[in-house]
Formats: C-alpha cells, sequence, structure tokens
C-alpha cells in the first residue's frame, strides 16, 4: 500500500461526495490532504494453535490474507466445553496475529505517520519493522502510536505486526470477539498540528437567536524549534459558512499548547430527536500563509437539562427518553464493526419509536455515536462494566490500576463533541457500590470526567440505588426497612441510575429528593420470536431467583412470545413503560435489550447460545413486543395482532392486539365477529380466547366509528416456495456495503408458514459474497459464516457484501421441497 497514493485518492472522492466546503475557508488549496485513510485492506491473519505454537510465530506460521475489521471467534465452532461458557456465546477466543506490509512516500519522511486502531480486543501489543510501539489491555478504546521514528521510506517495504491475546477466559460476561475488530487508519500530519482527539466545542448559551460557540484545541508541535501560526476555526452548516475566528499563535519546540476560540452562530439550527441538525468546525493552521493541517469536527447546538420534577428537557421541551441497551455485536456478523450494518439497526429501533441507546458496557464504536449524531438518538455513552473487582476471573479489573484512568480520558476526549450523548455512566452494576472503597473511586472517575467535559451530568447503573425489601417469589415491595446505596446517596453521581427496581421509581424523590432519575437498565423480559405458550395471562419469572440454577422452562429452550415472561429482577415490558410514562419526573429508560446478542442466554445455560432480552432477535426480525413500543412511542397508525394462525383444530387459543389511534378493535374469524375490545385503564393490550378454527383471523381498528386500520392472518399451507426480500437492492461497490436479505418461507398461496424450519442453502453469483445467515434461534449450533441455516418460524437472514467492482449479485436460495428463489442486488461505484 503506497500511503500518500492512497491520501490522494481519498481527498478526490471526498470532493465529488460533497464535502467539497472543507477547502472552502482557505486562501491555499494545495496543501490539504485528509489526515486519516482507511489501514482495513489486505492484512494477513494467524491463529495460533494455543498447544503447538504457544505464544510465538515463526517463517514456518501459516497466514491468511483478510480484510479488517475482522472477529475471529465468530468464525469458530460452537462449544460446550468454551472457556468463555455459555455466557461467553460459548465461542473460542485464543492469541490470533496481524500482520501487513506497507510503504510510505518519501516526502512524508518530514511529518508525522502514526497508526489508529479504533479497538482490538483484547491485550493488543504491536510492533512496526521490528520496534515494539505498546500494549492495550482494553479492547474497546481507540489508540494511536507514533510510528515516524521507525519507518523506511520510498520504495522499502515497512511491516506491522499485531498481537491479540484473547485466551484467558472467561473475561467478559458476554460475548465480547476477537480480533481487531473496529477500523484501522493510517493518519499523517505535519509536525505542527491538532493533536489526536484536539477539539472540544461547547455551546454555553442556546437560545433560538444566538449561541454561542467555544472551541478548545489542542495544538502539537514536534518541530525541533518554535512555530508562529495562524489558527483559523470556520464553522459551516452543510457546504454554507456560518461563521469563523482567526487567533495568532507562537508555540514552543516539542510543546502542546490549548487555544481557546468563541464564535456565535446567529438563528442556530438545533439539534433534536426529530430533526438532528448538525453543524461542521473546520480548523486550519496556517504557517507562512500555507495550510500545515486541517481538522474537522462535527457536534450540534442544543440546550438541555435533566429537571427534578419535569425529567429530560431538550432544547426547552419536556422529553421522555425511550431507549434500549445495546451490546456491541452485530449478531451474524459478530463483533467485526460495519457501519451499515449499525444503520440497520438504528433504522429499526427509529421505525420502533427508539429514541435513546445506552452503550452497554464499555466505549463504543466510533461509527455507532456518528450514526446516533445523524439519526437523533440520547446516548448514554458507559466506560465500565467492572472497577478494581472482578465479575469473572480474567476481566478488565485485573488492568484496573494501570489503565482505568488513561481509557476514562481517551472515552471522553474522543466521544465529547458528539452532539447525540447526554451523559456519562462511569459503571454498571458494580460490587464496590456497596462499600466506601466504591465510593472513593467513584470520585476518582466523577472528578475525571468533569475535568475533561462539564456539559454532561454523570450517572452510574445500580442495583438498585435503594436496598429494597423485595419478596424474591412474589417481587412485592415492602417499605420497611429501606436504605440507600451507598455510591447513591454519595453525592458523586448528577443523575440517580436504576437498573430493574421499577417498584421503587414512583418513590424517587422521596428517596434523592436533590437528583433526577434516570432509568439505566429496566425490564429483562424474554421472548423467542414465533412461539406462543398456550396461556398468555400468567405472568412467569425465570428464573425463580438470579442465583439459582433453572431446571423447568419449555422443550427446545424456548420462551412464549407474549410479554409474559421476565426475570425476577426484571419485569414484563408492559410493566415498567405504564410506571415511566405515568410520571413527569421519571425522565426515561433504557430497556434491557434493544437486539438480542450472542452469549447471556437467560434464563437458559447450553445448548443456547444467545440471549432471549432482545425486542427484535439476532437476525433483526421485530418479535412481537416491538409492536406494544411502536403503539405507544409513535404517532402513527399501528395495529398488530397475533399469534400466528396455524393450530390445531378446537385448540383454544389467545389473540393478542397492539393498537393506537383507535378506540376498539373488532376481530373476526372466517367472516364472523368473535367480540370488540377496548384498552381500560392503563392497559397496553386487548386480549381474545377463542378456540381455533382454519382460515382468516382478521382486526379491525376504529375510532369514532370509523375504520383506522385492518390487518389480516391466514392459515398456512404445507410450506412450498422461498421468497427472497433485500432492505436495500443496490448498493455501494466498496467492499464494505451490505445488502440484508431476509427469506421467508411460503405455501402455494403465498402465506408465511409459521412453523417451517427447514434448512436453506444459499449461492451467490457476481462481485460480492455471503458474509453471514441467521434464523435469530437462540439454540442454533450452525455456524453465522456458512451457505446455509435452518430458518425459525418461516424466516431467515442472508446477508451480502459487495466487492468493488459494478454489477450485478445473484443470490439464490434453495431448499429440500421448496421452489427456489433468485433476488438480484446491484453494486455501483460511488
Amino acid at each position: 500500500m503506497h500511503i500518500r497514493k492512497n491520501i490522494k485518492n481519498i481527498s478526490l472522492w471526498a470532493v465529488a461526495a460533497g464535502v467539497f466546503f472543507l477547502n472552502s475557508c482557505t486562501k491555499k488549496q494545495d496543501a490539504f490532504v485528509n489526515r486519516k485513510v482507511s489501514f482495513n485492506a489486505d492484512w494477513s491473519f494467524h491463529l495460533n494453535d494455543s498447544i503447538i505454537d504457544k505464544d510465538t510465530i515463526g517463517a514456518s506460521t501459516k497466514w491468511r490474507t483478510l480484510g479488517v475489521p475482522h472477529d475471529w471467534s465468530i468464525e469458530g465452532k460452537f462449544d460446550e466445553k468454551s472457556p468463555a461458557g455459555y455466557g461467553g456465546g460459548s465461542l473460542t477466543g485464543g492469541l490470533g496475529w496481524y500482520k501487513k506490509t506497507f510503504k510510505v512516500a518519501a516526502e512524508d519522511s518530514t511529518k508525522i505517520t502514526s497508526i489508529n486502531f479504533d479497538g482490538v480486543y483484547r491485550n493488543s501489543e504491536v510492533w512496526v519493522n521490528g520496534h515494539y510501539l505498546g500494549k492495550r489491555p482494553n479492547g474497546y478504546i481507540g489508540f494511536q502510536y507514533n510510528m515516524s521514528p521507525y519507518l523506511n521510506y520510498g520504495e522499502k517495504n515497512n511491516e506491522i505486526i499485531v498481537k491479540v491475546d484473547n485466551s484467558k477466559q472467561p473475561n467478559s460476561r458476554w460475548y465480547s470477539g476477537s480480533g481487531i475488530f473496529r477500523n484501522v487508519w493510517i493518519e499523517t500530519t505535519d509536525k505542527l498540528h491538532v493533536g489526536q482527539w484536539g477539539t472540544y466545542i461547547t455551546t454555553p448559551k442556546v437560545t433560538a437567536e444566538k449561541a454561542s460557540v467555544n472551541i478548545e484545541t489542542t495544538i502539537k508541535n514536534q518541530y525541533k524549534e518554535s512555530k508562529k501560526a495562524t489558527v483559523t476555526t470556520t464553522i459551516f452548516k452543510e457546504d454554507k459558512k456560518v461563521t469563523s475566528v482567526t487567533q495568532d499563535i507562537t508555540i514552543n519546540a516539542n510543546d502542546n499548547q490549548i487555544l481557546n476560540q468563541s464564535a456565535e452562530v446567529e438563528n442556530p439550527i438545533l439539534w433534536s430527536v426529530e430533526n438532528p441538525e448538525l453543524y461542521t468546525a473546520v480548523t486550519e493552521i496556517l504557517v507562512d500563509d500555507k495550510v500545515v493541517d486541517q481538522y474537522k469536527t462535527s457536534f450540534g447546538i442544543r440546550d438541555f437539562k435533566f429537571d427534578l420534577n419535569k425529567g429530560f428537557i431538550l432544547n426547552g421541551k419536556q422529553v421522555k427518553i425511550k431507549g434500549v441497551c445495546m451490546h456491541h455485536d452485530l449478531g451474524p456478523l459478530g463483533s467485526a464493526i460495519n457501519t451499515r450494518a449499525i444503520e440497520r439497526q438504528l433504522e429499526i429501533l427509529k421505525e420502533m419509536g427508539v429514541n435513546g441507546i445506552r452503550t452497554s458496557h464499555n466505549p463504543p464504536a466510533p461509527e455507532l455515536l456518528d450514526l446516533c449524531d445523524k439519526m437523533g438518538f440520547i446516548v448514554m455513552d458507559e466506560a465500565f462494566d467492572m472497577w478494581k473487582q472482578n465479575k469473572t476471573k480474567y476481566d478488565y479489573a485485573n488492568d484496573w490500576d494501570k489503565w482505568h484512568k488513561k481509557d476514562l480520558v481517551d472515552q471522553l476526549r474522543r466521544d465529547r463533541n458528539h452532539a447525540s450523548i447526554f451523559m456519562w455512566s462511569i459503571g454498571n452494576e458494580i460490587p464496590e457500590q456497596w462499600n466506601e472503597k466504591g465510593i472513593e473511586i467513584a470520585k476518582e472517575l466523577a472528578a475525571i470526567v468533569r475535568l475533561n467535559d462539564k456539559t454532561r451530568p454523570i450517572t452510574a447503573g445500580m442495583n438498585p440505588p435503594v436496598n429494597m425489601n423485595i419478596d424474591a417469589v412474589t417481587l412485592q415491595f415492602e417499605k420497611k426497612d429501606v436504605s440507600i446505596n451507598p455510591l447513591a446517596g454519595s453525592g458523586v453521581l448528577d443523575l440517580i441510575g436504576y437498573n430493574y427496581a421499577h417498584q421503587i421509581f414512583e418513590h424517587h424523590l422521596k428517596n434523592f429528593p436533590k437528583t433526577p432519575f434516570i432509568a439505566t437498565e429496566t425490564t429483562s423480559g424474554l421472548q423467542t420470536r414465533g412461539y406462543y405458550d398456550a396461556v398468555s395471562d400468567i405472568i412467569k419469572k425465570w428464573p425463580i431467583r438470579w442465583d439459582l440454577k433453572f431446571t423447568e422452562g419449555n422443550p427446545g429452550n424456548t420462551v412464549s412470545a407474549y410479554d409474559q415472561v421476565q426475570t425476577p429482577w426484571g419485569s414484563t415490558h408492559e410493566a415498567t413503560w405504564k410506571i415511566i410514562k405515568k410520571y413527569d419526573f421519571l425522565s426515561g429508560m433504557y430497556i434491557w435489550t434493544g437486539f438480542d446478542y450472542i452469549g447471556e442466554p437467560t434464563p437458559y445455560e447450553w445448548p443456547s447460545v444467545s440471549s432471549y432480552f432482545g425486542i427484535v432477535d439476532l437476525a433483526g426480525f421485530p418479535k412481537d413486543v416491538y409492536y406494544m413500543y411502536q403503539s405507544e412511542w409513535t404517532n402513527k397508525d399501528v395495529l398488530h395482532i397475533f399469534p400466528h394462525w396455524n393450530w390445531k383444530a378446537g385448540q383454544t387459543v389467545d389473540v393478542w392486539a397492539y393498537y393506537n389511534n383507535a378506540d376498539e378493535v373488532e376481530l373476526f374469524v372466517n367472516g364472523k365477529s368473535v367480540g370488540k375490545r377496548t384498552k381500560k385503564g392503563d392497559d397496553l393490550h386487548v386480549m381474545w380466547r377463542i378456540p381455533f378454527e382454519a382460515g382468516t383471523l382478521k382486526a379491525i381498528s376504529r375510532k369514532g366509528g370509523k375504520v383506522v386500520l385492518e390487518k389480516e392472518i391466514k392459515t398456512a399451507g404445507n410450506p412450498s416456495q422461498l421468497k427472497l426480500s433485500a432492505d436495500r437492492s443496490t448498493i455501494k461497490a466498496d467492499k464494505n456495503d451490505l445488502s440484508f436479505v431476509t427469506v421467508d418461507i411460503l405455501d402455494a398461496n403465498g402465506i408465511l408458514a409459521p412453523n417451517a424450519n427447514n434448512e436453506i442453502n444459499f449461492s451467490l453469483k457476481g462481485n460480492g459474497k455471503i458474509v453471514g445467515v441467521c434464523s435469530g434461534d437462540p439454540v442454533s449450533h450452525e455456524s453465522y459464516k456458512g451457505n446455509k441455516h435452518t430458518a425459525l418460524a418461516g424466516k431467515c437472514l442472508v446477508i451480502v457484501q459487495s466487492g468493488d467492482k459494478s454489477g450485478r449479485l445473484e443470490l439464490t436460495a434453495k431448499a429440500n421441497g421448496l421452489k427456489q428463489s433468485t433476488i438480484v442486488i446491484t453494486t455501483e461505484q460511488k
């Protein structure tokens, strides 16, 4: 790879894509280059055999070529004896090596060339040309190494080697993935430049007429002599210049200088969840009227606060946070980051009415935050799942003393310009929350946060913030013997973060009369998409207690998709939302979880390998409760009836309906009414208990006697054919873009066969590849990386990735006894 050539290519691409405004504030444009270029392609990878290879590589080591981001664990087989355990998805870790050769242009010998990793899981060590650059235990935070002193310039090759040690297991309570699982960049700068994550933009005063903007910029001078320079920061709205500010500086040799600039934006367009408007600040350093560095920062202008009595106020408007917790894995893609895959998840959640994301329980990929900025989500950015005390034997607690300050500072400086971030979480269910040591650590962490960002409140997910007396079986809250969690009562936190404990939400103002509320984690309802217990109105607590092994359950480790199964520490979905919506002072909630994720298959153990918590399953298919939230959290007309309509003749079936914007729902079986239902009190659904009769189940919602919506479910015959539907039929030919193709198993009349579980085989023609298959079944042990998969409840997913050439991709799905289907996806170079 010739770095200088690629820099030029990317700069030209940026102009073609409409980023031409980056140069519009300069007097001379010839010096402009894009500082960062992708370093993802053409790595060599080797996974050590733990017995033979130990922790070395040599001349005989066998390598395979691949691109990063890469997760080697997702390529493995599910194993009951995996040291990661079922909590870690029963997939293996191990020790892997990555290497790559590259060239650096001769003219860059006077510049600073760095390598930036957005995240490597975990215990990464890096060498370039045999020189050791450093180690980073934390798998979730980005880091940078200056390679300049060790590089060969011109035609001679350079070699970078990365060792990734994820062999000590368990080190996580969920599936972590293994490897260089986030993006890698080469960054080339003048020796006088804006430092890494070197800008900090705040908007201390915001009105509809005017916003003040403060820009704090860290300038680095790595020359051996002092430098005089002019620093200009120009603010843009899309391609239109808004305002600029200029300042002359003198900076000593080998020194850093923090520059403070202020500007005003007239009639600012405010960022909100409905209209996530963004501005861009472009900082230029000029020496002798020549641009030597240019740095771009995206930010939003908004005013917000958490009010003790009114909850969350954004731009003067009360906004209820309707959020979900998300782990970092992308289902069948594992932990290897892909921007389109994250975007698809957020699109599905936005359609449900979600306006908030909690990055549980670690620093997220930068791409997630960029998308939340652009799409309008209220983000709780979380740093740690543990402090000094372990939750698993080999987890981050072992690295705490040496690394926690560095990791937290880096996260804050990396993330603090994001418009979507409204609070920092310094920990999740930390064992030390109950003692004085925890208060001491919390004070240290809070001080670090406030030193780096004073604009956002600090919270922590406490379980619970009040030491309740709750009966383990009935979950009845006893008001006696209530004591305040030491961390919650310490005064360190700006927001009291509740993990569960919905029974005491209404007492918050009595227990914490000076500190606002946020539900950091709620619900923990459990479902398997498409499976339904015979009786839907019995609430089940699985397991009966968090510390007791679960010995009951359903055949095949299934869980009813009616909203009727919860963990003992949580609730059904309806129960917690009813409380949150009732009180203004309850600012909002983050549900556990938005999507299913690999690992932590509560309430079961092996052979289950992925979670049941998600409102959306691992493949991205919504479970029925998705539509309860959609009916509550959106203004769109909603009518959703379930379950499917394939049962035994005469069998009693509970039919639920989620609806809104209507007074009633009437249900018909084969044209005959079985009754009208209306939500009463705080009901969130209605139900009919009726005998099954094959044919058509039809629901009609009405308001004022007028029809709002009609929905039908028909009895399906035997599976007969396959149907393929792509979320996007045209994708970019950039070797990264994805098309998510849904496979439906239909009968001869085109009706979904809800009990079909055929094995489906896939083939692809054209310049692309199949990178993931999944059905959302938590018990499936089929590889997510194969070319075949067994459907769940009549559905399956296949993910197609583009190559680097424009053309046609033809995806074909086949299954024994079923009519095959082919779909065409077009790839285009941009």
